[in-house]
Parts: structure tokens; C-alpha cells; sequence
């Protein structure tokens, strides 16, 4: 299961120190059951804008690590709240096929 989300930077703060936090927080979350790796993705021509990708074993280990989610883990992103907008795009199910071109 993917959790995708974008993250607006607003002005006077950069996407490295928000990346930063993102590392700080995702190490922390990545030692929940079910977690499976986080990514994020500058914008082509657009560094305010990230991409995120949270990949989750299932929606139901995800939803059980925000419900018992670390102090930690909320302080990082109520640190971040006042510097980015996070806009959720969706949660979605792996693949059922994937098209990959032949070496």
C-alpha cells in the first residue's frame, strides 16, 4: 500500500531542511511493523513542491502506527507544520501488474 502526499514549502524555508525532518521522522517510523519506506521527489521546475511516497505492508499497519505513533514522531511534524503544506493525494493498493521495459 502507498501513501502519497505532496508537501508545499512556503517561502523562506528550503526543501533540504524539510528534508532533513523528513529523514529525523521517517527513521523513526520505519521501526514500525509493516512499514516498508518512505521516498520523497522534487517537482521538476518547482523546488517548493515534494512528492511522498509512504510504502506500507497495509493500510491497516499504517493506520495502527499513526494510532500509536511515537512523541517523537509528532513533535518533528508539528515542527514542520508552520514551514509546508501537506495536501494528501491518496492511499493506494501495490500493483496488481506492472509494465517494466525488457533490459
Amino acid at each position: 500500500m502507498h501513501f502519497i502526499f505532496e508537501v508545499h514549502i512556503k517561502p523562506g524555508y528550503t526543501a533540504e531542511q524539510y528534508a532533513e525532518a523528513w529523514v529525523r521522522a521517517s527513521k523513526l517510523i520505519q521501526k514500525a511493523p509493516g512499514a516498508q519506506g518512505t521516498r520523497l521527489h522534487r517537482k521538476i521546475g518547482d523546488d517548493s513542491v515534494l512528492l511522498a511516497i509512504a510504502t506500507w505492508e497495509s493500510k491497516h499497519a499504517r493506520d495502527a502506527m499513526e494510532g500509536n505513533a511515537d512523541e517523537a514522531i509528532a513533535r518533528i511534524i508539528a515542527e514542520q507544520a508552520e514551514y509546508v503544506t501537506v495536501v494528501p493525494i491518496g492511499e493506494f493498493e501495490a500493483p496488481e501488474w506492472q509494465v517494466i521495459p525488457d533490459d
